[in-house]
């Protein structure tokens, strides 16, 4: 051990593998990564820059998709970086703190992308199912308390503790971490510390809280099509168009993660490549492919970015 946390020992850096069993192809496994990272850069700050340039996006709604675009930037920026690095240079070691420092950020804005989603489902439903109180309800007041304490300080009170759960840890030689990227259940199986059942548990409560969100959004949109199957054709339609961009996103964001998490604890006979790679792109696909499904489903974005684009050839041509 070469440092110590008061009474705690822990290593100077620990060494992430990457993908375990599939080292050889890692050169080749990064690039479609890279791809999907330079993807999601360009897809985020397009839909930043649609929607602060266009006057008629400023609604809660893009608010709300503004601080998801942030969030999924910051996201896969957490992550890729380093594993690219892994991937193609062999940088394998990390200092602990860094390790720590990036365990946190990727627990807390996932925390913070599921609050997001979960805003924005209570924006469709207030919008499809009571559309006359809808500016009464999402008032510029109301929606900063929400970015604030529900999207923000929350994830922040929640993923703080895993800091201290995992400083009063000791680890005792083994420093070799069988993943690309540091998360907290792979810290702590390095420890040789007898007692880790409050990281287990509160890993679990904090899974459990994860699944009351999906469960809010699960209520929200259930009313949502009780709704809108009793509107006319057009409306319907429209109603649909606008939900089908959102429910493909909660998808997105929810089923790797919740599979990744069943893979962690009780998928025992399944590859470690696979669990890996499924994290990986746990925190790689969703930036990558919001802003496209956003800017594919959502007509006043296409129409925006078409019309940007079409400016941008024109003057190009002259």
């Amino acid at each position: 051990m070469s440092g110590s946390n008061g009474t705690h020992s822990f290593p100077a850096f620990f060494i992430l593998l990457g993908i375990p069993g599939l080292k050889d192809l890692h050169c080749w496994i990064a690039i479609p990564f890279c791809s999907l990272y330079v993807i999601a850069l360009l897809g985020n700050g397009t839909i930043l820059l649609v929607i602060k340039s266009e006057q008629s996006l400023h609604a809660p709604m893009y608010y709300f998709l503004c601080v998801l675009a942030v969030v999924d930037l910051i996201l896969c920026s957490s992550t890729l970086p380093k594993m690219l690095a892994i991937f193609w240079f062999q940088a394998t070691e990390i200092d602990f703190s860094a390790c720590v420092t990036q365990m946190y950020f990727i627990h807390l804005f996932t925390g913070t992308e599921s609050g997001v989603l979960l805003a924005m489902s209570f924006d469709r439903y207030v919008a499809i199912c009571n559309p006359l109180r809808y500016e009464c309800i999402f008032t510029n007041v109301l929606i900063a308390k929400i970015i604030v304490f529900v999207i923000l300080m929350r994830p922040v009170v929640l993923i703080t503790p895993f800091i201290f759960l995992v400083r009063r840890l000791d680890f005792c030689g083994n420093n070799v971490i069988h993943h690309s990227y540091c998360e907290h259940m792979g810290i702590v199986k390095l420890t040789c510390t007898e007692n880790i059942r409050p990281n287990i548990a509160y890993g679990l409560f904090l899974a459990f809280l994860m699944i009351v969100d999906i469960t809010l959004i699960a209520v929200s949109y259930t009313k949502i099509l009780k709704t809108v199957l009793r509107l006319p054709r057009e409306a319907r339609l429209k109603a649909f168009s606008t939900c089908t961009a959102h429910v493909c996103v909660i998808l997105l964001f929810y089923t790797p993660s919740i599979f990744s998490f069943l893979t962690h604890r009780f998928g025992h006979n399944i590859a470690p490549s696979v669990h890996i790679l499924l994290a990986n792109v746990y925190v790689l696909l969703p930036p990558t492919l919001n802003p496209i499904i956003y800017g594919v489903r959502t007509k006043q974005i296409r129409d925006r970015v078409l019309h940007l684009c079409y400016l941008k050839r024109h003057t190009a041509l002259k």
